[in-house]
């Protein structure tokens, strides 16, 4: 009977710790870190199981790969994928349960795209786009300002023509699913050719008499080469960017411009006048102060038929004193005496030696020289053409260069050194005091 009963509450003591063993609950959560699913991702882990007392992890594709504590923290994932956490929970009671969730990382996103441009940047443009975005599940759209495609759907584009001179912006907006990125770069097209030019004749040929050179500027834009055609000149045709030309026939013409570049070409046109050579230089309204006016700086006494220009006594330098040609002497604002002296008299006459002073020949007063010269401003006005001094006798003579006194309109022939004829009129004799001068017209010899 004893034996019964002991057998009895074993039976009893076994069924209720059998009834009370600790059973295995509830489950965990994932989440994304600052939610960022894009790589890097941290994925953290909000372990709500009970009832365990073992943990044993398994983070496919994260780091750590494994974990056995209760909570493991965070999980770091570099690589884009679909990736299974794995828990098995068990107890001292022998109690085992498994546990998984899925998370899906998604590729991070660097845009990295380069463009070619085939041959240049003159309209129209044409592109090569290279994409070397890396990353697996991405999409890809592109944008071209004013560009033909203006959109495109994919990794790799077909080449974009840009026609529109200007910025234009290429733009790549990448996306994962998550998030997007954008990026752009600018490519700019060349303005317009344009053929262009412009032209001047040196300074001895302004009158544009045969023979004259110009110099031609070149004005076009966005040019690479040049075609330049001639008509009458010499050279006939040139492919320099700025050429001077020689135009020996006195009549029009017609100078031709083709501009180039590798994508295409203008042409531009416009006529040159020569007009025949009448080997006169026609100056007028010169005027040459009296000798307190040069020495005090205020109007030049001398003047060059070279440089076309009259000088004071502080701007002759050693350069342009040899260029003088024509030096006038007044002695007074009331202009009692004046006379034309040669530049290398001057010295003689109130003025500074000249440095390799020129010998010019003055005849002030015709009607004293006794040479059969009587020039007369009529004739002087008429006078178009270097005919009617071409031949008068102009030679130095003591009565020729005589002063004269207050007496306008006045001719004064003269002969430069390297023998060009002359004739000067006196048009006004201004009194003024210490800035007093005379206003002349210049006639004179080319060559």
């Amino acid at each position: 009977m004893k034996k019964t009963l002991l057998l009895l509450l074993f039976i009893v003591i076994t069924s209720c710790y059998q009834e009370t063993s600790i059973a295995i609950e509830g489950d965990f959560t994932t989440s994304y870190a600052n939610d960022d699913e894009s790589i890097p991702v941290i994925i953290t882990i909000d372990n709500k199981i009970t009832g365990a007392d073992k943990y044993e992890w398994t983070f496919e594709g994260g780091n750590p790969a494994t974990s056995s504590q209760k909570n493991p923290g965070e999980i770091l994932y570099s690589k884009q994928g679909t990736y299974t956490i794995k828990l098995i929970a068990t107890n001292a009671d022998g109690e085992s349960n498994e546990f998984s969730k899925t998370v899906v990382i998604k590729e991070g996103i660097k845009i990295e795209f380069t463009y070619e441009i085939i041959k240049s940047n003159f309209s129209p443009v044409e592109v090569i786009l290279k994409n070397t975005t890396v990353g697996e599940g991405l999409t890809f759209k592109w944008d071209f300002q004013d560009g033909a495609p203006a959109t495109f759907t994919g990794k790799t584009p077909p080449n974009v023509v840009f026609t529109t001179p200007g910025d234009h912006t290429i733009t790549l907006t990448v996306s994962n699913g998550f998030e997007s990125e954008k990026q752009t770069q600018t490519i700019t097209v060349a303005p317009y050719l344009v053929s262009l030019f412009s032209y001047e004749p040196k300074f001895e040929d302004d009158d544009y008499e045969a023979p004259v050179s110009i110099n031609f500027t070149n004005k076009s834009a966005n040019a690479t080469n040049y075609k330049w055609t001639f008509e009458g000149g010499n050279p006939a045709t040139s492919t320099e960017e700025n050429p001077t030309v020689v135009f020996a026939s006195a009549e029009t013409h017609e100078v031709t411009l083709e501009a180039l570049n590798d994508k295409t070409s203008q042409i531009y046109k416009s006529t040159i006048t020569v007009l025949p050579n009448t080997n006169l230089r026609t100056l007028t309204n010169i005027k040459l102060g009296i000798n307190q006016a040069h020495n005090n700086n205020n109007i030049g006494a001398m003047f060059s038929t070279v440089t076309r220009q009259v000088y004071k006594a502080n701007e002759i330098n050693d350069t342009n004193s040899s260029l003088v040609d024509i030096v006038f002497q007044g002695l007074n604002s009331n202009f009692t005496y004046n006379r034309f002296i040669s530049p290398d008299q001057a010295n003689n006459y109130g003025f500074l030696a000249l440095k390799n002073a020129q010998s010019t020949i003055f005849i002030n007063s015709q009607n004293l020289c006794n040479c059969g010269l009587n020039f007369t401003e009529a004739q002087f006005d008429a006078m178009v053409n270097d005919a009617p001094i071409k031949s008068l006798n102009i030679s130095y003579s003591a009565t020729g260069a005589q002063e004269f006194g207050f007496t306008y309109p006045r001719i004064i022939l003269f002969k430069t050194q390297d023998g060009r004829k002359g004739a000067i009129k006196i048009k006004d004799m201004v009194k003024n005091g210490a800035s007093s001068y005379i206003l002349c017209d210049i006639k004179v010899q080319k060559q």
